[in-house]
């Protein structure tokens, strides 16, 4: 174990030396009756080794005399001056308010004679005159005068190599009385005293307790807790660990570890100076303890920081950074919990926020300024308005391709188009599928039962479309001379088109897959509790399921249009029939080298007639309709349209909400309710602990 060395301490103070100095004016003031002021109170019973312990932090030689034991509070305050400056020492006692004006005056003129220097001698001296001064008892037949008072005793001791530190002792609590000395009046007394200081919420309790007892027994721990539930505003510090009988040791190492009962200050261990070494003048005190630690088993192997009153001193004036790490650490806590959602307001406005939160990513994904979010980046699958162009193209390609049932005469077959990235090639054989993200996640609830199942379609038939026309035609006319049954043409069409069918509803469930997909991965990371997120989405289920109903049924509205109605305003059609017509009229009289063009009997030129008329139509209408499945399906019902799936969750739904579904959704459960509780408790203890070490 490294050993501590016990050169001086550094000028890291317990606070400002201004604000300390303010401090203790207004302790001067006696204002400690009325506010509660920042002070660091050592506490413990007559026995613990509590007057060897502050011995130990201030060098003072405390009496040990014992009618000159605790029987007042005593203020020492350490500052450090200038270099070039003179140490000083300053004594005086603050009258208790409750004290008439002659003790009150007497106590104020009193200013301690020969203070140049403290040794035993010239201390004890002192400490005579005030016990005087305050009118305390000197012997056990002096019962006319008391054994305790509030008055306090104050030290100031100011020079350039001293210590920015400020003690306030009290008297040791007892349990038994003294025949001719203590009563359990003073006995109640002085606990009463004791619990004043402690309960001060601004009061960081130094607490000691000899290691050689049974802990459960130590009321000055019962006390602290009483004042101190948290454990935040108590440093621990146990004495005597060299009469701690052998194997009895675990506990107390336990403890000082943090293992059990600990507090959030911790604890440290001094071993005081003994009976021998203090009639041993040329006896270092510090010395003997570093060596104690180092070579006894098991305390040697105790962190050095935990060890020795100069690590107890270092730990008082270090205090600071340790609670202002806890105080990060229990905020950083608090900050993952997220707003307190107790009330409806606070569920209303946690809600509220959490949607603007979505809102903002939603616009961003729709305007593609995916650089505004670390989400675009981390999951592709967030680039909303990219996926869903790119299965626009996608299902517009399907439909030049695959559209078809039959090949028209004059149709060159095109040749087949990359696939955009980050779409595969499905096409194989047999044909391809008309659902292309069934892979992206597992879904329930919302799409459940509305999507179209997945198919494969085949590739158009090659040359047999005049076959096929024919076939129809002869099936269905009638005695109409040089034309045909204008229902013809929609029986032909809805058959040469049935594949539309599957690509519009595969395709416009993909782009509801899509989005459903996209609106869960930005919900989990706007809203990381799952608890919350599943009965967000729970409550948006039934009003999402009839917005995306409302894409599909849209979809098949447009479908049954086409279905129904041959009809189009479109030049386009007889610009390109116009064309047919007379590319079949050349191609019916271009010579022939070595045989005479048969004629066309009737039958084939109305045969070639609707296939010219279906084909010009087909390219307009297949045009068309997907712009309509695109623009209406897709784009109003589930992009841009007032009742779009993405736009339910909104302010309004939050205001629509009563307030127990607010509480259903959005309020806390009582093992986050009390988590919150204890880290609020937590953080305004060491906010006020911070306070007092400043």
């Amino acid at each position: 174990m490294a050993v501590m060395s016990t050169q001086k301490l550094s000028g890291r103070g317990l606070g400002d030396p201004v604000l300390l100095d303010k401090i203790d004016r207004l302790l001067a003031c006696n204002l400690g009756e009325y506010v509660n002021l920042p002070q660091l109170v050592v506490v413990g019973d007559q026995s613990s080794g509590k007057s060897s312990v502050l011995e130990g932090l201030t060098k003072l030689p405390f009496p040990r005399d014992s009618g000159l034991c605790t029987r007042f509070a005593t203020q020492i305050i350490f500052r450090r001056i200038r270099a070039d400056t003179k140490r000083t020492i300053t004594a005086s006692i603050i009258s208790a308010s409750d004290e008439g004006p002659e003790h009150i005056s007497r106590l104020a003129a009193w200013r301690g004679a020969n203070m140049e220097s403290l040794d035993s001698e010239s201390f004890a001296g002192t400490m005579r005159e005030v016990h005087e001064t305050m009118g305390l008892s000197g012997s056990e037949n002096d019962t006319l005068k008391p054994t305790f008072t509030r008055d306090v005793f104050r030290l100031e001791i100011c020079g350039p190599e001293e210590d920015n530190l400020s003690i306030i002792d009290v008297p040791g609590i007892f349990k038994n009385t003294t025949a001719g000395l203590t009563t359990k009046q003073d006995m109640e007394m002085v606990k009463d005293m004791v619990l004043g200081y402690m309960r001060n919420p601004r009061s960081i309790m130094l607490t000691v307790v000899p290691a050689n007892v049974d802990i459960a027994t130590q009321e000055i721990l019962e006390m602290a807790r009483e004042c101190d539930p948290q454990g935040i505003r108590t440093l621990g510090v146990f004495t005597k660990p060299d009469l701690v009988d052998k194997g009895a040791e675990d506990k107390i190492i336990d403890l000082i570890e943090g293992k059990t009962h600990s507090l959030a200050l911790g604890w440290t261990v001094v071993r005081n100076a003994g009976q021998q070494q203090l009639l041993d003048q040329s006896s270092d005190r510090d010395l003997v303890e570093v060596k104690f630690f180092r070579e006894n088993h098991p305390w040697s192997n105790l962190p050095t920081d935990k060890v020795g009153i100069i690590a107890l001193k270092i730990r008082l004036q270090d205090m600071r950074t340790d609670v202002g790490r806890k105080l990060k650490a229990m905020k950083n806590d608090l900050s993952a919990l997220g707003n307190e959602r107790s009330t409806p307001e606070q569920q209303r406005s946690f809600l509220l926020d959490v949607i603007t939160r979505f809102q903002d990513i939603v616009s961003q994904a729709m305007a593609t300024s995916y650089g505004t979010h670390e989400l675009f980046d981390k999951e592709k699958q967030s680039r909303l308005a990219t996926i869903v162009r790119n299965r626009m193209d996608v299902f517009k390609s399907d439909m030049e391709e695959y559209g078809v049932e039959y090949k028209f005469v004059s149709e060159v077959p095109d040749t087949p188009m990359e696939p955009m990235e980050g779409e595969e090639n499905q096409e194989d054989d047999v044909g391809i599928p008309v659902r292309k993200h069934l892979d992206v996640s597992e879904h329930s609830g919302a799409i459940d039962g509305i999507l179209h199942e997945q198919k494969i379609v085949t590739k158009p038939t090659d040359g047999s479309i005049l076959v096929w026309i024919e076939d129809q035609y002869r099936a269905s006319r009638g005695f109409e001379v040089g034309t045909f049954q204008t229902s013809l043409l929609c029986t032909i069409m809805n058959r040469q088109a049935g594949k539309w069918t599957d690509f519009a509803l595969g395709y416009v469930s993909d782009v509801i897959d899509i989005m459903h997909t996209f609106m869960l991965k930005v919900l989990e990371v706007i809203c990381p509790d799952e608890q919350i997120r599943d009965k967000l989405v729970s409550v948006l289920t039934d009003e999402l399921s009839k917005r995306y109903r409302k894409a599909m049924k849209q979809a098949r509205l447009v479908l049954d249009v086409e279905r129904m109605n041959i009809m189009t305003l479109n030049d386009k059609f007889y610009e390109t029939l116009e064309e047919t017509q007379k590319r079949s009229h050349q191609e019916k009289y271009e010579p022939i080298e070595d045989e005479a063009r048969a004629p066309m009997s009737n039958t084939e030129r109305t045969v070639r007639y609707i296939h010219d008329i279906l084909a010009a139509y087909y390219e307009v209408a297949s045009k068309r309709f997907v712009d309509n499945i695109c623009m209406q399906a897709t784009g109003y019902c589930l992009l841009t349209g007032p009742r779009k799936p993405l736009g339910l969750f909104s302010p309004q739904f939050v205001a629509n909400l009563t307030e127990e579904q607010l509480m259903e959704i959005a309020g806390e459960n009582a093992a986050l309710s009390r988590r919150r509780a204890q880290l609020k408790k937590g953080i305004q203890g060491l906010e006020t602990g911070r306070k007092i070490i400043m």
